[in-house]
């Protein structure tokens, strides 16, 4: 029998669980970061920027890359661009992009990271109150 493992089920973070999640988020992004900074001053450094050893380094970038970016889709956010990632908050999403250290954008969905503005003082001191707003 063949059994089927939700993944990619949609997930609708408050801010407060995004900025939990934020500091392994960070983690793994920053681990990410730097070894492909690292692979790409490798490749910098090379006299044929097109040679097979260039395309094998290049090779390895893009799975840190994948790995980065499944690793951020099975903790419920969403990757949306290099170092980029958005928590679905139910009526667009918070936004975080590495290497800043705390949630503190957001954007509808229908706009992109061109369209984040700052989330209000008044939107964090109020979203765990069972008040309405």
């Amino acid at each position: 029998m063949i059994e089927i493992i939700n993944y990619n089920i949609v997930k609708s973070f408050s801010l407060d669980q995004a900025q939990d999640l934020l500091p392994l988020i960070y983690g793994i992004t920053e681990e990410s970061s730097k070894k492909t900074k690292y692979l790409m001053a490798c490749i910098e450094a090379l006299p044929d920027k097109k040679s097979e050893r260039a395309l094998e380094i290049q090779e390895q970038i893009n799975e840190i890359i994948d790995r980065w970016q499944n690793k951020i889709e099975r903790l419920g956010a969403k990757p949306k661009g290099l170092w980029l990632a958005d928590f679905d908050n139910g009526n667009g999403y918070y936004c975080w992009k590495f290497p800043e250290v705390k949630i503190l954008y957001k954007h509808g969905y229908q706009d992109g990271f061109t369209g984040r503005i700052l989330i209000s003082s008044n939107e964090e001191s109020h979203e765990n109150c069972p008040c309405p707003n």
